[in-house]
């Protein structure tokens, strides 16, 4: 079995992309295959003994569309060339709509705006009535430049026809170019039969289009989504690295078994083994994790994560695909080109709307020929159902809902990125929750300060203040501002300081010399903690850091520390459970952290100790067991998870990476925001059935009157400009209706 992606051009709706699909899963040997329509990627699995490529690119092509296999390039390169050309192409389907409608409106004043009750004035050298010729030449001059600006969805549509794959343009090019080309040959014949001049019906080939790429262009606007993820996770690996010898060589060339340098400050150059040397490395940007991790010889390091003290001697383990950093972009990659969930409905029904409703248009227009009417009344029948049942409506029913509801989500503080993920969120029955900085603050804080006997809090303190003062360790940090909020006065630095790595630090203050670290370190150096070891173990199953002091040789006591829970965790998580979601927490931290954390917060489940490549597949567990899962992060880490979900929802205080791979974006980082995202999904979905109710009624009524069922009694509906008013009118409905949405509470 062979798994490769392919370039597909020429997709313009996601009738398009399923088309592919089926095309291609009728092939030999093809286990899989899926066209993501944002990215323009195949996914295909099949069996190279029974299909090859030039079989799939055949086939592709067969149906009406490019098709040419991926080139992995470099990430930046390629991210930053696919950026601009969707900004280039969004850019010219504004100019093309801006353009269609300026040149539709002056043609409706002048097509009908001598027809309403209080008639709008043309020049006399264009009237109706004394100038019919002028009249037809000005509507067809004005038509012309509008199906240029449209002529996308026109030869799309065609094609799409001629490949046997009819689409939602198909309805729009047939029914635009019969109602062009019916008012064309009228055009010719009113030298000589001035009334033929009430047989133009431009104004409903150019309207029909122009409302067609309206719909294209909301709908555009609403799945635009930032791909910049893979960029800011390359820029995580050095360009070089500094060899054990001396020399510095590009990182792509190392290999398994160099010995690298990794200076304080310095990013590591690839995954590994230290072999000599001690330090503190942060890892956060990979375990999202805020405190770092001590490193002696024999600790695994990743490449990415940076040194913050101390020199490393550092032998590379994994090069290339085999790393870390590469199997998490690699993760963000596969999940971003997966296949929405939840396609649009009326995209899944065009493979049949549109061949019955042209079936319709010419089984109308050959019974009233074989009943005797003349062409003109045949054509005007034929367009007439085209036009009246342009799916218009059901095109716009989706989008226009998942613009406002993206708009009341971004007045709220929620942003959402895509429309598939405005569409799926409503489906969420497990919601998956970061622990740091997500439901905890993110950087950790004193919880308790246990003073050893004839030692008061104050004095061990300021102590430890001082003490912690010359270290930039965050641990130290959080003593430090500790004592400045109790007003405990300390020294800015010790007189001397000496970094003990993996164990604390020894400091000289005033003379005596402090102890500041594990409980290993104080052991170590003879100190007696017996009368502090019930309070140490009962702080250590609540899962806090605990810091051990001694001055002297003698006890000082312990402070813990732990990363708190925000404020609102545990009102927004049962709000969740009350909704009947599952809640669980997912962090790479230790277990008993965890724990402690899930059980204040009051979560389903807790998984610890995953890895950053890990937790990607503990949604995707989740997943085959039946569950819709959103993921809530805000590091590095979350990245794959986020974009492995069904939906992706990122803190907005997070990472610039957990952003991007997002597509929800809770910009207040307030939890309760996740129900109101799932609260207005489950609104704009309501809405949107409701818009697709109306255009199936609508559909089913008025098709059949098109057609001529209420002949002659009311002739007058049966032309393409009644069949285009009414078009407008139920679009203009779906449109009302979905700005209701604009006055719901979240």
């Amino acid at each position: 079995m062979r798994t490769e992606k392919y370039d597909i051009t020429g997709m313009h709706c996601a009738a398009c992309s399923s088309a592919v699909e089926r095309v291609t899963r009728k092939l030999p040997g093809v286990f899989r295959s899926e066209v993501n329509l944002t990215t323009g990627i195949m996914n295909i699995e099949y069996d190279d003994s029974q299909t090859t490529r030039e079989d799939i690119c055949k086939k592709v092509e067969k149906a009406g569309f490019g098709c040419a296999l991926h080139q992995d390039e470099p990430a930046p390169k390629t991210e930053e060339d696919k950026k601009n050309a969707a900004d280039e192409a969004y850019r010219v389907q504004k100019r093309n709509l801006i353009g269609a409608a300026v040149f539709s409106s002056v043609l409706l004043y002048a097509s009908m705006g001598q027809m309403l009750p209080s008639p709008l004035p043309l020049p006399d050298l264009f009237s109706m009535a004394t100038h019919p010729v002028n009249f037809a030449i000005l509507q067809l001059v004005l038509t012309i430049p509008v199906l240029i600006f449209g002529k996308a969805y026109l030869t799309g549509g065609i094609s799409a026809l001629i490949h046997k794959n009819p689409n939602m343009d198909s309805l729009v090019a047939i029914g635009s170019s019969c109602s062009f080309a019916y008012s064309l040959v009228m055009t010719f014949l009113i030298s000589d039969h001035h009334h033929h001049v009430h047989d133009l019906y431009y104004e409903s080939a150019a309207t029909v289009l122009t409302l067609i790429m309206l719909g294209k262009f909301l709908e555009a606007r609403s799945v635009q989504k930032t791909k910049g993820a893979i960029t800011k996770l390359m820029e995580l690996k050095p360009d070089t690295a500094l060899l054990a010898d001396g020399r510095e060589v590009p990182t792509a060339s190392l290999k398994v078994g160099d010995v690298i340098l990794v200076k304080p400050g310095s990013n590591i150059a690839a995954d590994g083994v230290v072999i000599q040397g001690h330090g503190s490395v942060n890892e956060a940007m990979l375990t999202g994790e805020s405190l770092p991790v001590d490193k002696e010889p024999g600790s695994e390091v990743i490449g990415g994560s940076v040194n913050q003290e101390g020199l490393l001697h550092v032998k590379v383990s994994r090069v290339g695909a085999d790393s870390t950093l590469s199997k998490i972009i690699q993760f963000v990659e596969d999940a971003q080109g997966k296949k929405a969930p939840i396609a649009k409905i009326a995209d899944k029904v065009a493979g049949v709307f549109v061949p019955v409703v042209m079936c319709i248009a010419a089984v109308a227009a050959i019974i009233w020929a074989i009943a005797g009417q003349d062409i003109s009344f045949v054509l005007r029948i034929f367009t007439s159902v085209l036009v009246i049942a342009c799916p218009c409506a059901l095109g716009l029913a989706t989008p226009t809902a998942i613009m406002v509801g993206t708009g009341l989500g971004a007045s709220n503080g929620i942003l959402i990125r895509s429309g598939e993920a405005l569409e799926t969120t409503h489906t969420v029955t497990t919601v998956v929750l970061d622990k740091t900085g997500t439901v905890t603050e993110g950087k950790p804080t004193v919880q308790s300060i246990v003073p050893a006997a004839d030692i008061t809090e104050q004095q061990l303190l300021t102590i430890a203040a001082t003490a912690e003062a010359g270290s930039s360790h965050p641990l130290a940090q959080a003593v430090m501002n500790c004592a400045t909020e109790r007003g405990v006065t300390f020294s800015s630095a010790p007189q001397q300081l000496e970094n003990l790595s993996g164990r604390g630090l020894r400091a000289d203050i005033d003379g005596t010399v402090v102890l500041a670290g594990s409980q290993r370190l104080l052991e170590e150096s003879g100190v007696d903690i017996a009368a502090l070891i019930p309070s140490a173990q009962q702080f250590a199953a609540q899962g806090h850091t605990l810091l051990w002091f001694a001055q002297n040789g003698k006890a000082l006591g312990l402070i813990t520390v732990a990363d708190p829970i925000k404020s609102g965790s545990s009102a927004a998580i049962a709000k969740l459970r009350a909704d009947g979601i599952r809640t669980i927490l997912l962090t790479g931290d230790n277990r008993l952290a965890a724990e402690a954390i899930g059980k204040q917060a009051g979560v389903d489940e807790v998984i610890a100790e995953v890895l950053p490549e890990e937790k990607a597949a503990v949604v995707q567990r989740l997943q085959k067991n039946g569950a819709a899962v959103m993921m809530v992060g805000d590091g590095i880490n979350d990245a794959p998870a986020l974009a492995q979900a069904d939906v992706g929802c990122a803190i907005g205080n997070g990472s610039d990476i957990a952003i991007e791979s997002a597509s929800v974006i809770l910009m207040r980082s307030d939890l309760a925001d996740v129900a109101k995202a799932i609260h207005l999904s489950r609104l704009t979905i309501r809405n949107i059935k409701q818009n697709l109710f109306w255009a199936f009624c609508y559909n089913t009524i008025c098709i059949p009157v098109a057609a001529g069922i209420l002949y002659p009694a009311f002739q007058i509906l049966l032309t393409p400009m009644i069949a285009g008013a009414a078009m407008s009118m139920s679009s203009l409905c779906v449109v009302s209706n979905a700005l209701r949405l604009r006055t719901k509470k979240l």
